[in-house]
């Protein structure tokens, strides 16, 4: 007879404890359930070293600090986890947190589990003042090359994650969305990738709570107000079901299964429904022995129930790019109503449940050692985002091709190669998608498609079961720049762009350095006397690049102005080579011993070796909180601020150059403040745009200072624009929304 069961687990139901050597024995209770060893000294171990460790600390909640490591520990332990992943889960926080190092844990425990802590330890934020798109891109960058050595990394910062979500209440609320929306966008959709769907629920559910608090609280709600009715339809669908399986002599577990919330909240969004509209709020599952009792069960199934045309997926002889496997069917009840039954062995199950973290289950070898995870488990989406990180300098581009890249794999379609090898793409993918999936030297000698045998063209949308075959041509000259229109994947739009930067980067590259040279030659600077290995470095490392000629190649294809590098190299220069301003070239003293400062009447500027004197922003290019910026002495007017990519400083002569001083944000002073901003707004010219462009700034909460606005003879808008504002921050956040008004062509921020 079939079991019936009604299914409503979550992963790690974690009771109230009273102290943290409660919570510490239940960990170990937990470990026992599946290992094969019974000794855990190494986990005792670490347990004691992180209560150590943590003693002083404390949690928003105000309980020891102490508890979230045990709690992570107990998330692992329920995904049956090895030994010294348990044990970096609970040192997870103790680098980043406490004085204990790298060396300390490697010393006590091993390599192995100073690398996982290690690789789940964030970066510090000092060096980033303020810029939480490039410290969270590069913390993502080191977790993924940890990540790339050994997958437990990305299983401790789920369950790490998976914590701090469910005690999410205790932080403000900004922070609550701040984090919400972060794990919406990037960890959630890890726990997908890896196939680990007990995590990946409760985080979509959890991120729903504090992003749409309303919508959460109403849905839980009203299917609370119905509850009763839709467990009565899915137990009699189970009982049916249950009986006719077990007529079959097929031995099977049947239970019903509660949508999540977030499943349910996106299926009303996308499909324009309410809640009443939707149906199969309930899934029933079919958990058989072998693949032959799946095919055989949906038999069963079909001959009870009438299946919807179009809603039968066989991921068991397509699984999912994460091992996913099932069958799955959409059906009409009796009464009407569609429900999907979903069928599959039990290791389908456990994959499905536990995904990548499966294979991760400790199975000891006589030699005491536990085996390595397979070439196969080295998942393809993991090397292409380690590829990008070696291709992309730019963090913000990086982070943009990762949320894109993650979030498309919940949606794709299958097909095929002419051997019959299946391809797996996002939903809407071209011929070039499928081109630059097998690799890129086929995406870029493409110069036509077949599908199904018969000639297409290259924006024709691939549909499951597609044979694809792609016709390639030594004389290709490369791809076009408009296949970036037409692409889906993230993988072919990297490979395009990245093949554009090589294609010229020679031509870039000779480019920018006559472009260095003159300007070094305009400006009387012998390009020698900066071109020192350390001035180069410098540059290299503010601007993301890993040679010089890189650097060559930017300002050659117009990314960076040869002003800023120069003026960079020069600036390192002079404070190798001090050089004294005399009491004829200001009224200004310069402090022998090079104190740091702060002037009267900053404005939140701190300057360097300069003693109480009056400091002014220049209004040649109005610098904001967030750009660099240079002090220029000044006969008799105390030191006048400008960017350093400002017009006037990039085309000073050398004898004005020596003026130039050290200056920077001092963040403390700035906080409150608003600086006026500049841009040059460039459109086509229509009816309403200037009205579109005033309410930008108003529901930013933005004031407009001034605003002038002429059209050319070609229908050309120039809109001239002065606004105050707080940053840099601020500022690029409003030109993006501008830039996403209509008929808007490009945005400048001027520069004197």
């Amino acid at each position: 007879m079939a079991d019936q069961v009604f299914d409503t687990s979550r992963i790690c139901k974690i009771q109230e404890y009273t102290t943290p050597d409660e919570l510490y024995e239940d960990l170990i209770k937990r470990v026992h359930k599946y290992h094969p060893s019974d000794d855990t000294t190494l986990i005792d171990k670490a347990y004691r070293v992180a209560y150590e460790a943590h003693k002083e600390q404390f949690r928003k909640s105000g309980e020891p600090y102490i508890i979230h490591p045990l709690c992570t520990a107990i998330i692992l332990a329920d995904l049956e986890l090895d030994k010294e992943t348990i044990v970096a889960g609970l040192l997870h926080d103790v680098i980043e947190d406490t004085i204990m190092t790298y060396e300390d844990i490697e010393r006590e425990f091993s390599s192995d589990v100073a690398h996982l802590v290690d690789g789940v330890t964030k970066l510090s934020k000092l060096k980033y003042q303020g810029d939480k798109v490039e410290f969270q891109a590069d913390n993502l960058r080191k977790m993924f090359l940890a990540m790339a050595k050994d997958i437990r990394v990305i299983m401790i910062k789920l369950a790490d994650r998976l914590h701090n979500m469910r005690t999410l209440k205790y932080q403000p609320e900004q922070k609550q969305q701040e984090i919400a929306r972060e794990t919406l966008d990037i960890y959630s959709p890890i726990a997908q990738r890896l196939g680990i769907s007990k995590v990946k629920i409760e985080l979509d559910d959890l991120s729903l709570k504090y992003l749409k608090h309303d919508v959460y609280y109403d849905l839980v709600e009203k299917i609370s107000a119905r509850k009763s009715e839709r467990e009565k339809f899915v137990a009699e669908i189970v009982k049916e079901v249950s009986e006719k399986i077990d007529e079959a002599g097929i031995e099977a577990t049947v239970n019903g299964r509660v949508k999540h919330f977030f499943s349910i909240y996106k299926k009303m969004v996308n499909q324009n429904k309410t809640l009443d509209q939707i149906f199969d709020l309930f899934a029933v599952r079919i958990i058989v022995d072998s693949v032959k009792d799946c095919y055989a069960a949906l038999g069963v199934i079909h001959e009870m129930y009438k299946p919807i045309p179009g809603r039968f997926k066989d991921y068991i002889a397509m699984p999912k790019a994460n091992r996913y496997q099932s069958l799955h069917t959409t059906l009409i009840s009796s009464d009407g109503h569609p429900f999907e039954i979903q069928i599959r062995t039990r290791e389908m199950h456990r994959i499905a449940e536990y995904g990548i973290a499966a294979h991760w289950k400790y199975k000891e070898t006589s030699d005491g050692r536990h085996p390595d995870v397979g070439e196969e488990e080295k998942l393809t989406w993991l090397r292409q985002i380690l590829d990008w990180q070696k291709n992309l300098s730019d963090n913000k581009e990086f982070m943009e091709l990762l949320k894109s890249d993650l979030n498309l794999f919940s949606d794709y379609v299958y097909c095929f190669t002419p051997s019959g090898d299946v391809k797996n793409l996002p939903a809407g993918s071209t011929p070039v998608d499928f081109a630059y999936s097998i690799h890129s030297a086929v995406g870029n000698k493409m110069v036509g498609a077949r599908v199904n045998g018969k000639l297409v063209n290259i924006d024709y949308v691939i549909q499951n079961g597609d044979r694809v075959e792609i016709i390639t041509s030594q004389n290709s000259k490369g791809p076009s720049r408009d296949w970036l229109k037409i692409i889906k994947s993230t993988q072919a739009r990297s490979k395009i762009n990245q093949w554009f930067k090589n294609e010229y980067k020679e031509d870039n590259i000779v480019r920018g350095k006559e472009s260095f040279a003159d300007y070094c030659k305009a400006h009387g600077i012998i390009p020698s006397t900066i071109m020192k290995p350390e001035y180069m470095e410098a540059v290299m490392i503010k601007y993301g690049f890993h040679d010089f000629d890189a650097v060559y190649a930017a300002i050659g294809h117009g990314g960076l102005k040869e002003g800023q590098v120069v003026n960079k190299m020069v600036e390192r220069y002079e404070s190798d080579h001090k050089k004294h301003i005399t009491d004829d070239e200001a009224l200004l003293e310069i402090d022998s011993n090079t104190k740091t400062v702060t002037t009267r009447n900053n404005g939140g500027i701190v300057v360097r070796g300069i003693t109480d004197v009056s400091v002014h922003f220049s209004k040649c290019c109005n610098p904001l909180p967030g750009d660099e910026i240079v002090g220029y002495v000044t006969r008799g007017r105390g030191v006048s601020i400008h960017r350093t990519d400002c017009v006037n400083v990039m085309n000073m002569s050398e004898l004005d150059r020596h003026r130039l001083i050290e200056a920077e944000w001092q963040n403390a002073n700035i906080k409150n403040e608003r600086y006026l901003a500049d841009i040059d707004i460039f459109a086509n010219n229509r009816s309403g745009l200037i009205v579109d462009v005033s309410r930008t700034f108003t529901d930013s909460g933005i004031d407009i200072v001034s605003i002038n606005s002429r059209t050319s003879k070609q229908g050309v808008a120039t809109i001239s624009m002065s606004f105050n504002i707080h940053n840099t921050d601020e500022l690029n956040g409003i030109i993006k929304k501008l830039r996403a008004i209509p008929n808007v062509i490009d945005i400048e921020r001027t520069t004197g």
